[in-house]
């Protein structure tokens, strides 16, 4: 449990993953090969010695331990720049054990080679940065790295923490040599006085091929998507990966007519008519005209292209065309002012006619037949023809807005009645405009029995009391 806590506070400090130099081009790489495992860096170093302690015997060959196979894997990407981060797996057989005879004093005459046979096997994350790009090179790559894992030897286990150093050589963009040195600080619970087996500190060297992928070129010309201003379609690299159909010099993707040789000047548009105005953006591309009107004339001087004149030969205002205006229906209101071109009115009522008190007469006259169910705001079946009648009236007059009142007698209670004649008034404003008429030309209001015009004693002055009343709204 303490390796396990150990090394989850060592993969904080590094926050990452191992990998080996890739680019952004091609994100991803894979690395195998063989790895050394060196323990005689742990014997080497006492509780107060020197850090240089730890390379006595760096390059001595004679102190690692080697399989002789494939013994690692790294998966690793790109993260944008000069890092990359990824995962590393080992497996290496340690026959070679060193530890201090006496730990007090250990030196290189005093270390003691134990053979343990252990398997071993590591499982590291680290972040690497790569100075490729700082020395400007395309296939010399040296990087630095730090990093954290797992170390399993034998029966025992530590986290750990890492530092190093490595060096691609690549062959081509995407295949290269990698060689690389680690070391590897191992957090264990007790110490190796007494000669007690426990997972050392140690350097690990690699050896391998590496291989770069993941670099997308959609359109095969070359160039990577990342790189490619059209990367969906085949282009040149002078375009950065654009190509120029018409090959008036001017990629596609800057061509406003991609597919016609043109001038510069025009962005890539020919100009058949000659003035100076591009086919694609004048509206009469056969005949030379005014760039005010989109390359077209104007025969008659009133400002509107001839293609959009509706009268090219008699000079109007834009509003109609370029056309007079007319007075449809001769009441001295223009059409463009008259809200009833086809009827006669007055310019007092816009062109419209005017209502007057015989035609308020007649839509109450009217209103006071019109028949409900008992009790309900519903029509009686005979009651559609006077609707129509009064809707007939209201279209002659297209400008006027009325309001439409409920009426009811005093049978009842008050509240029911106020209601029903709100209902009431309601039913005929929505079947008006059912028909036809302009919503916003009408309300409707109830008043139950507020509001009589005869007596509410008599059968005959309810009758006349349950009414419905159309009024002029100015």
């Amino acid at each position: 449990m303490k390796n396990l806590n150990k090394l989850f506070v060592s993969m904080l400090m590094v926050a990452g993953l191992s990998a080996n130099a890739q680019s952004a081009d091609n994100p991803w790489a894979i690395s195998f090969g063989a790895n050394a495992v060196d323990t005689k860096t742990s014997a080497f170093y006492k509780e107060n010695g020197k850090i240089t302690d730890h390379f006595n015997e760096y390059f001595n060959v004679n102190n690692w331990n080697i399989l002789p196979s494939v013994s690692y894997l790294t998966v690793a990407r790109n993260v944008g720049g000069s890092f990359s981060v990824g995962v590393t797996g080992s497996v290496n057989k340690i026959e070679k054990y060193f530890v201090p005879s006496n730990a007090a004093d250990a030196t290189s005459s005093t270390t003691v080679v134990l053979n343990p046979n252990l398997m071993y096997y590591g499982v590291d994350g680290t972040i690497k940065y790569s100075l490729k790009n700082l020395l400007g090179s395309k296939w010399f790559d040296p990087a630095v790295h730090i990093g954290g894992g797992y170390t399993f030897l034998g029966k025992e286990s530590a986290g750990n923490a890492n530092a190093g150093g490595s060096l691609t050589l690549w062959f081509t963009e995407q295949v290269g040599l990698t060689l690389s040195s680690t070391y590897k600080k191992a957090f264990t619970d007790r110490t190796n006085e007494g000669g007690g087996l426990d997972v050392p500190s140690v350097f690990q060297h690699m050896a391998g091929l590496t291989f770069q992928f993941g670099g997308k070129d959609t359109d095969s010309d070359g160039i990577y998507d990342k790189d490619d201003a059209c990367p969906d379609v085949k282009g040149l690299k002078e375009f950065q990966g654009c190509p120029d159909t018409d090959g008036d010099g001017i990629a596609d993707k800057d061509d406003a007519c991609p597919d016609a040789a043109g001038s510069k000047e025009l962005n890539g548009c020919p100009d058949t008519d000659g003035d100076g105005i591009a086919d694609k953006d004048d509206a009469c591309p056969d005949v030379k005209g005014l760039a005010a009107l989109q390359g077209c004339p104007d025969g008659d001087g009133d400002g509107i292209a001839d293609n959009k004149d509706k009268c090219p030969t008699v000079a109007g205002p834009r509003e109609n065309g370029g056309c007079p205006w007319p007075d449809t229906d001769g009441d001295s209101v223009l059409d463009k002012d008259d809200k009833c071109p086809d009827v006669k009115g007055t310019v007092a009522n816009n062109g419209c006619p005017e209502i007057d008190e015989t035609a308020i007469k007649k839509l109450n006259d009217y209103a006071k037949t019109i028949l409900f169910d008992t009790g309900k705001a519903s029509f009686q079946q005979k009651t559609y023809p006077v609707l129509e009648a009064m809707t007939a009236i209201l279209k002659e007059y297209p400008t006027a807005n009325f309001s439409i009142e409920g009426h009811t007698d005093n049978v009842g209670k008050k509240d029911k009645n106020l209601q029903l004649s709100k209902d009431r008034a309601a039913a005929v404003k929505d079947y008006l405009i059912e028909k036809g008429i302009d919503a916003a030309r009408l309300t409707s209001e109830g008043y139950g029995d507020t509001k009589p015009i005869a007596s509410n004693k008599t059968k005959a002055g309810k009758t006349l009391n349950r009414r419905v009343e159309v009024k002029l709204v100015k």
